[in-house]
């Protein structure tokens, strides 16, 4: 068993930055692939990013690419998401999940943690 425990969210101007980190306890995060998934009030929840159990693969949806960064450290068995140029349309429950690979949809992740609310204000 994964547990996850996500940190970091809050309230921002559309500009700014926040970094959304990811904590893990019960196993070492280096064997899963983690991705970073977001839903908005009556939106399903969608993918934002995912990153390999290595760190040397990343993706992302379109919309934050070139805004967000995914990176993990394995030693303190974290993963982040660092947000820049916020925009008021990456408001939502920011969730981390783990699973055996790196992937893009929400049936390939097994661990899931609360969730932390952005807000981004215009």
């Amino acid at each position: 068993q994964v547990q996850l425990v996500e940190s970091g969210g809050g309230l921002v101007q559309a500009g700014g930055s926040l970094r959304l980190s990811c904590a893990a306890s019960g196993r070492t995060l280096s064997m899963y692939g983690m991705g970073w998934f977001r839903q908005a009030p009556g939106k399903e929840r969608e993918f934002v990013a995912a990153i390999s159990w290595s760190g040397g693969g990343t993706s992302y949806v379109d919309s934050v690419k070139g805004r967000f960064t995914i990176s993990r450290d394995n030693a303190k068995n974290t993963v982040y998401l660092q947000m820049n140029t916020l925009k008021p349309e990456d408001t939502a429950v920011y969730y981390c999940a783990a699973g055996p690979i790196r992937a893009g949809t929400v049936r390939r992740y097994d661990y899931w943690g609360q969730g932390t609310q952005v807000t981004v204000s215009s």
